[in-house]
C-alpha cells in the first residue's frame, strides 16, 4: 500500500519494500523530507543528515511539523530505526496525502509518472480558512450552550410573559414609569456635567500647583549657587589649623623614629652586656677548675716541707693575682652599667 501510495503521488523514485528490510535512513529521510515538501513547499526542514545529531534533530523538526501543521503524532523511535516500522509512521503521512488528492477527483490509474511528478498539492492556502473555521466552531459550541441555558429557563419565562401579556395596560401607570425613567436620565446627565466642571477646576488647580511648585524649585537653585559660591567665615581659621596638624603630625613622625631608634640601641647595648656577663662567668669557672687540677697535682705529688711552703707561697701569689684580675673583671661591667 505504502509504495502504490507513493507512486500515486508521484515520488520520483521506485519504492519496494525490500528497500526496508535493513535501515536505511537516507531513504526514510529523502522520503520524509518530499512528504513534508509535498505537504507545504514554503516549509523549512533542514536536509543534513550526515551526523548522529543531524539525523535527531531533522527527525524531531519533521515530527513537530506534521504535529502542528497536519495534527499527525509520529513516532521519532521507529523512524529513527528506518526499517520496516518506519514505513508505518510514513503510510499516516502518505494516507492523508492520498486521500486528499481522491477527494479532489485525481484518479490513480489515469495519472502516468510524468503527469504525476508535474501535481502540486499545497495546503498552505488552506490554513486561512482551517483557523476560521475552528474559531467559527468554537463560537458554535459557545453559543449553542448559552442558547440551551435560556431554553432550560423558558418554561419560567413562558408564564412571566403570559401574565404580562394579558394583563391590561394602564396609560397612567406608564406615564409614571417614562416619568421616572426620564428624571433618572436626567440626574445621570446632570451628575455628568457635575463631573466635568469638577475635571475643569481640578484641572486649574492642578495646574496652580505646578507653577508653585516651579517658583519654589528656582528659588531654592538659585538659593543653592549662592550658598556654593559664597566662602564659609570658618574656612580661614580651619586651614590655619590644618597646616598647624600638618607640622605637628611631621614632629611627632620624627620623634617616634627618634625613638624607635633609641630603643633599639638600648636593646643592643643590654645584649652586649649580658654577652659579656656570660663570657666572665664562663672565665671565673675555668679558673676555678683549673685551681682544683693544681691543688690535687700538688696533694699527690708528696714533695718535702720546704718545697710545700714555696708551693703554697708561689700558690699564694698566684691566687692574689688572679683574685686581682677577677676583681677588675667584676668591677668592669658594674663602671659600665653606670655609665
Amino acid at each position: 500500500d505504502f509504495t502504490e501510495m507513493m507512486r500515486a503521488l508521484g515520488y520520483p523514485r521506485l519504492i519496494s519494500m525490500e528497500n526496508f528490510h535493513t535501515p536505511n535512513f537516507m531513504l526514510v529521510s529523502e522520503v520524509l523530507l518530499w512528504l513534508v515538501k509535498r505537504y507545504e513547499p514554503q516549509a523549512d526542514i533542514p536536509p543534513d543528515v550526515d551526523t548522529e545529531q543531524d539525523r535527531v534533530f531533522f527527525i524531531k523538526a519533521v515530527a513537530q511539523f506534521m504535529a502542528t501543521k497536519a495534527h499527525i503524532k509520529l513516532n521519532t523511535k521507529k523512524l529513527y530505526q528506518a526499517d520496516g516500522y518506519a514505513v508505518k509512521e510514513l503510510l499516516k503521512i502518505t494516507s492523508v496525502l492520498y486521500g486528499a488528492m481522491n477527494t479532489k477527483g485525481v484518479e490513480r490509474a489515469d495519472l502516468s509518472e510524468e503527469d504525476s511528478s508535474k501535481f502540486k498539492f499545497d495546503l498552505g492556502s488552506k490554513i486561512a480558512d482551517l483557523k476560521a473555521a475552528r474559531q467559527l466552531a468554537s463560537e458554535i459550541t459557545s453559543k449553542g450552550a448559552t442558547l440551551y441555558d435560556l431554553l432550560g429557563k423558558e418554561v419560567e419565562l413562558r408564564e412571566a410573559r403570559t401574565e404580562s401579556i394579558a394583563r391590561p395596560l394602564e396609560i397612567n401607570e406608564a406615564e409614571k414609569m417614562m416619568k421616572v425613567a426620564i428624571d433618572c436620565v436626567l440626574e445621570e446627565v446632570q451628575k455628568t456635567k457635575d463631573m466635568l466642571n469638577n475635571v475643569a477646576l481640578d484641572e486649574a488647580n492642578l495646574e496652580a500647583k505646578i507653577e508653585k511648585r516651579k517658583l519654589e524649585l528656582e528659588r531654592s537653585q538659585k538659593r543653592l549657587q549662592t550658598l556654593q559660591s559664597v566662602r564659609p567665615a570658618f574656612m580661614d581659621e580651619y586651614e590655619k589649623i590644618e597646616e598647624q596638624l600638618q607640622k605637628q603630625y611631621s614632629i611627632y613622625l620624627e620623634k617616634f623614629r627618634n625613638l624607635t631608634y633609641m630603643e633599639q640601641l638600648l636593646d643592643d647595648h643590654r645584649r652586649t652586656e649580658q654577652e659579656m656577663f656570660e663570657e666572665t662567668a664562663n672565665m671565673l669557672r675555668l679558673m676555678q677548675s683549673r685551681l682544683k687540677e693544681e691543688e690535687q697535682h700538688l696533694l699527690k705529688s708528696g714533695n718535702n716541707d720546704g718545697s710545700d711552703v714555696e708551693i703554697q707561697e708561689d700558690e699564694r701569689s698566684d691566687s692574689e693575682v688572679e683574685d686581682r684580675r677577677i676583681m677588675k673583671q667584676r668591677t668592669a661591667p658594674e663602671t659600665l652599667l653606670q655609665g
